[in-house]
């Protein structure tokens, strides 16, 4: 019976084969899941469909969730995941929900996986009927599962934890290239709106990336001109679902129609235009997608060490010379960080202790430690290698604690923008909160060097900033309004203050001050020329450099009132939260929160880019004043030497000529790319380092590491 049943496909939801299988003995098993289809599942929208994913977990924890397939009652996902299970009793719990955006998802069954009634070391085809424990007589629809139950052997606890946490800190895995898609236009799209028109958006998702385009109002021919990046861990490709969307303010969004980019289907290196219509919809999406091959972060023990070696470091220089400045533009440099030791961790486990593994990341590339177990001041040990794309990006090294019953728990971290660091310095790095605002417990030492040509970095300056695929979603807080207020009006209150300095010379209050106002004004105004415009700029900023330079600072105070701030947002935000859970009506205002989030982001950008402008003439950021200066000396040299004719000419012909030169550009603003690099007085915060307590000494740190 049990030979017929592996044939052609089992059910073994309500299976107790013990009697073929011995109880499972303790140790490692692979369990190889292939989730292929779902049959007649449950109807849950009101058009009569449903948009399924499934959830799989085992001892309450959940190890993985499929993608989501819209409006299918038989959908098919085709996905793969491996899990590692230290034992067969606990069974394999799969759950399926319809996906609501912006609303509770609806259960649509569940159903039990004994992994005890596996055969092992044998792929089976298994079928799972979906039930509501509530209501046991409903028939909810089957799935269709492969699976193949693997022994393992040795000492896996090292393993064991990167794979139980692969689902928490999927960005841990070594990608193998990047998916470049640039979403280009929309034709003839599905009327939405009782105008006859749209409010379209695209929605881009593979694995667990995912990006979301802007919103073009009232058309069905949109132009979005934008580009996202994702990043490939499979070398053989993927899919890559794009979802369009209506935009619908106060209500669901109305979904526009699908379609799926097969990259194993597309060359390497090279850019393929894609027409793709829109399956469940009308209309037809322009895709521009480009694969390149990448091998751009590794990890290792700290015994192989590449800069350590002489004849590599050479190398590695020779490849970041200004020699080779025009080879390969985007590879601006490479960056190695070693995780030697953590001290004095807080204790996150009812023990007194911890069990502390450390993350580190720089932009989308994210790897991991093992984990060190019960110990407070772990060692790793190991060495990270990352590719720099972006000298301006921001090395962050977190460190949790691992939880084998729910989400790890955070420990500290750090942030260190790369052009802070110095080259080999081993150095203790005192850990911060969550919002890098305020310290916590411990301290983490590590040594890193950055390697990156010059020429390269200050022409990525220049372009968009790459995104994060994965960041947390926005929250309304009272607390973080109130403080993006407070640093707007600080900006506004500088300009009031500027006008009232320029108003109080026409008015004498000091004769000294209003004579020499007069004369400059007059000696400025019959003198004037284009090119005193970058020319005022330079000076402005070569100021600032000698005043620095001579000890008098004028960064401080900047920094100390936003210190202050966030100082008085963190202690609020515990209250805010328990206001949140106790006041659930906020999850239903889903217009109001998005008006909320708009304004509070509205507030924030404007403060940003009003602190990053000053501090680009404060020399918050050398390299980036450096450069400033040198584009301030060409437009100098440029319109002192070539007529301001000639030179509106050109540009309008550039700006003529663009669209047939290049009918898919995406069109970016240099001066907003380069300001976007310049940290904002609350990134300077969060960057800066805190002062280290001298280190215990090494009898107390081996008391405390008895466990």
């Amino acid at each position: 019976m049990g030979s017929k049943s592996q044939d052609q496909g089992i059910n073994i939801v309500e299976a107790s084969n013990e009697e073929l299988h011995p109880p499972s003995k303790p140790g490692m098993y692979q369990l190889d899941i292939v989730l292929k289809k779902g049959n007649n599942l449950a109807i849950r929208d009101r058009g009569g469909t449903s948009d399924p994913y499934v959830k799989f977990k085992i001892a309450g924890k959940e190890v993985f969730r499929s993608k989501t397939i819209h409006k299918n009652l038989n959908p098919v996902w085709d996905e793969k995941v491996s899990l590692l299970v230290e034992s067969l009793r606990e069974p394999l719990y799969v759950k399926v929900f319809d996906y609501d955006f912006g609303l509770q998802d609806d259960f649509m069954g569940s159903a039990y996986l004994y992994l005890e009634s596996l055969e092992h070391q044998r792929t089976l085809d298994v079928t799972i009927e979906l039930k509501d424990p509530h209501y046991p007589n409903h028939d909810l629809g089957s799935l269709d599962l492969t699976v193949t139950l693997i022994p393992k052997e040795g000492d896996f606890r090292e393993t064991h934890q990167s794979l139980r946490l692969s689902d928490i800190h999927r960005k841990a895995q070594l990608w193998r290239g990047i998916v470049s898609i640039s979403l280009i236009e929309a034709n003839n799209l599905q009327p939405m709106d009782t105008n006859g028109l749209s409010d379209p958006y695209v929605k881009f998702r593979m694995g667990h990336q995912k990006y979301k385009s802007k919103t073009i109002p009232k058309t069905l021919n949109p132009q979005w001109r934008e580009q996202f990046d994702f990043h490939l861990f499979d070398e053989q490709g993927g899919f890559i679902d794009v979802t369009v969307w209506d935009k619908d303010a106060g209500k669901k969004d109305d979904f526009m129609g699908r379609c799926q980019v097969d990259l194993s289907l597309l060359s390497k290196e090279c850019t393929h235009r894609l027409d793709m219509p829109l399956d469940e919809g009308e209309g037809t999406l322009v895709l521009l997608v480009t694969l390149t091959a990448s091998a751009a972060v590794s990890i290792a023990d700290l015994s192989v060490n590449i800069l350590d070696d002489p004849r590599e470091r050479k190398e590695i220089l020779h490849r970041y010379s200004l020699l080779r400045s025009f080879n390969n533009i985007k590879d601006v440099g490479m960056v190695q960080v070693k995780v030697i030791r953590a001290e004095g961790l807080m204790a996150a486990d009812v023990t007194g202790k911890s069990d502390p593994f450390c993350v580190v990341e720089l932009s989308n590339d994210r790897l991991q430690t093992h984990t060190v177990y019960k110990n407070l001041n772990p060692e790793w040990n190991k060495v990270f290698t990352f590719n720099v794309k972006d000298i301006h990006s921001v090395l962050e090294v977190t460190v949790y604690d691992e939880d084998r019953d729910r989400s790890a728990d955070f420990l500290g971290k750090v942030a260190i923008p790369l052009l802070n660091i110095q080259n080999g310095e081993r150095k203790a790095y005192a850990l911060k909160s969550k919002e890098l605002t305020g310290p916590t417990k411990g301290v983490i030492f590590l040594e890193i060097d950055v390697i990156y040509n010059i020429v390269k970095a200050g022409m990525r300056t220049l372009i968009p900033i790459e995104q994060k695929y994965i960041e947390e979603e926005p929250r309304v807080s009272k607390q973080m309004l109130l403080q993006n207020f407070n640093r707007m009006r600080r900006c506004i209150m500088f300009l009031l203050n500027a006008g009232c300095y320029i108003n109080s010379c026409f008015e004498w209050e000091s004769p000294q001050r209003s004579i020499c106002a007069f004369l400059l004004f007059v000696v400025v105004v019959w003198n004037f020329e284009l090119y005193m415009v970058p020319l005022v700029l330079l000076m402005l900023l070569t100021w600032n450099y000698v005043l620095i330079a001579s000890g008098k600072d004028t960064r401080q105070g900047d920094v100390q009132a936003v210190e202050d701030l966030l100082e008085d947002e963190e202690e609020d935000f515990d209250r805010d939260d328990k206001d949140s859970e106790r006041k659930g009506f906020m999850n239903k205002l889903y217009a109001i929160q998005d008006v909320c989030i708009s304004v509070q982001n509205a507030l924030d950008e404007v403060a940003s880019y009003g602190e990053r402008i000053k501090n680009t003439f404060n020399w918050t950021v050398p390299f980036l004043s450096w450069l400033a200066i040198a584009a301030l000396c060409a437009v100098t040299l440029v319109v002192y030497y070539i007529p301001i004719r000639y030179i509106v000419l050109a540009w309008g012909v550039n700006k003529f000529t663009k669209k047939l030169r290049d009918p898919y550009s995406i069109d970016n603003n240099e001066l907003l790319d380069f300001l976007s690099r310049v940290p904002s007085d609350v990134q300077v915060v969060q960057y800066r380092e805190l002062k280290v307590d001298p280190s215990p000494s090494p009898n107390k740190r081996k008391k405390n590491n008895l466990g």
